[in-house]
């Protein structure tokens, strides 16, 4: 298989306000080291990536290339670009790059900055789906029972539950699929509102506008985000495992 250019999407704009600190999240310590550091480490040390745009909040570029970049030695961060107001807008952000180099060759692996846990394994396995199908979103089969509400709060249907996933990021695509998909969901933005369509996530964006099959990779348990002070305690955990190796 002939290695092309991959590139990752790390976002790190987000506010976090149902952390309840006064830090975004992904700059909150973790053993010593921001949140973001973990997720940055991974795409910067797996043999798949070859380099990687980071989205930073508003006015926080000069932070992250000072205070993470430069100061932990990420050689791969090659832009650090601002993130808007939506995690869609943001995205864009970076695809932009990618756009003006007319870059039509490749992958993207979209990954959020909250997600300390991504490992190289993780990686491995997107990249080999994405180069088969184009279009995958790494994610996790539920391990509990999940019920569809109606507007009323009460049950209205259940899912079987071995068809219902848990998903993560990175969602990774063919740069030739999510560059014109992004553009044409941005140049669309107020009609989509006007439907009452959220994007949520990157495979929204293919399955709207491109119709395309988004297959599905089994990334890990552990590949959770950090949205709450709970799951710093969580993280907390796992890392002590992981030094513990």
């Amino acid at each position: 298989m002939e290695k092309v250019c991959c590139t990752a999407i790390v976002l790190a704009g987000g506010r976090g306000k149902r952390m309840g600190a006064s830090v975004a999240k992904q700059y909150l310590m973790l053993r010593e080291r921001p949140l973001l550091y973990y997720s940055l480490e991974a795409f910067e040390q797996s043999e798949v990536i070859d380099e990687i745009i980071l989205v930073a909040g508003k006015g926080q570029i000069a932070y992250c290339r000072e205070e993470i970049v430069d100061k932990y030695g990420f050689q791969k961060v090659t832009s650090i670009v601002e993130g808007g107001a939506e995690r869609y807008h943001s995205v864009w952000s970076a695809l932009q790059i990618l756009a003006q180099r007319d870059q039509k060759s490749g992958y993207v692996f979209i990954h959020d900055g909250a997600r300390p846990f991504v490992d190289g394994q993780i990686i491995q396995r997107a990249y080999e789906e994405v180069c088969r199908s184009r279009a995958c979103v790494v994610g996790m089969p539920v391990k509990d029972t999940i019920k569809i509400a109606d507007e009323r709060g009460c049950i209205d249907m259940t899912p079987k539950r071995s068809l219902v996933w848990q998903i993560q990021t990175p969602q990774v695509f063919s740069a030739d699929l999510i560059v014109p998909a992004y553009r044409e969901v941005i140049e669309k933005e107020q009609e989509l509102l006007e439907q009452g369509i959220q994007i949520t996530d990157d495979a929204m964006v293919v399955e709207n506008v491109c119709k395309c099959q988004v297959h599905l990779v089994e990334g890990t348990y552990e590949n959770i985000k950090i949205t709450t002070p709970e799951d710093l305690k969580i993280a907390e955990i796992f890392v002590e495992e992981r030094l513990g190796q």
